[in-house]
């Protein structure tokens, strides 16, 4: 059965949690040097020529103030085995770097170690758009493993199942 969506709503709320994304840890170094991160479902590639990403932020998160300003934010894209760092990012204790192995990337942003994948990123533009902010980035260093990805659906955390046998026709990806 397929609910009534209006704008707002439970039932949108509910229809966009049907879509299954990937868990990341965005972070970034705040103008005093304190280290900011929060968990993002909220990411997409978008361009390989020039290397873009972006990811949105709620206009009324507190960290938005930081992210604005940073000239550099890593994407921190988590393995299966990083489920509890992720919900420690999508808390409000207070020390979150407390969990996990952290170096530091470009601009000094904060890089987990072990992930499925890290993007290093340049602070490319910004766009106000509803009640969220879009953060593009230019991506300057990418490196990745072969952990499984950690992924997020209707409120729950999720392993990766197995691939489905492609079509004759499938030669290329998704674009």
């Amino acid at each position: 059965m397929i609910a009534d969506v209006s704008p707002g709503s439970q039932a949108l709320r509910a229809a966009l949690g049907r879509y299954a994304t990937g868990v990341t840890i965005v972070t970034c170094v705040a103008a005093d040097g304190h280290r900011i991160g929060l968990t993002v479902n909220s990411f997409n590639a978008l361009s390989l020529s020039p290397p873009l990403v972006l990811w949105s932020l709620r206009e009324s998160s507190p960290s938005l103030v930081h992210f604005t300003a940073a000239s550099h934010f890593v994407i921190n894209v988590l393995a299966q085995h990083q489920q509890a760092v992720s919900r420690r990012f999508a808390s409000s204790t207070d020390d979150k770097f407390a969990e996990g192995a952290w170096l530091a990337g470009e601009g000094g942003a904060p890089v987990l170690a072990d992930c499925c994948a890290v993007l290093e990123c340049e602070a490319y533009s910004q766009q106000l758009a509803g009640d969220h902010t879009l953060f593009f980035g230019r991506v300057v260093k990418a490196r990745h493993h072969t952990h499984p990805p950690l992924l997020y659906q209707a409120g729950h955390y999720h392993a990766l199942g197995e691939a489905l046998p492609p079509k004759r026709t499938d030669t290329k990806g998704l674009s």
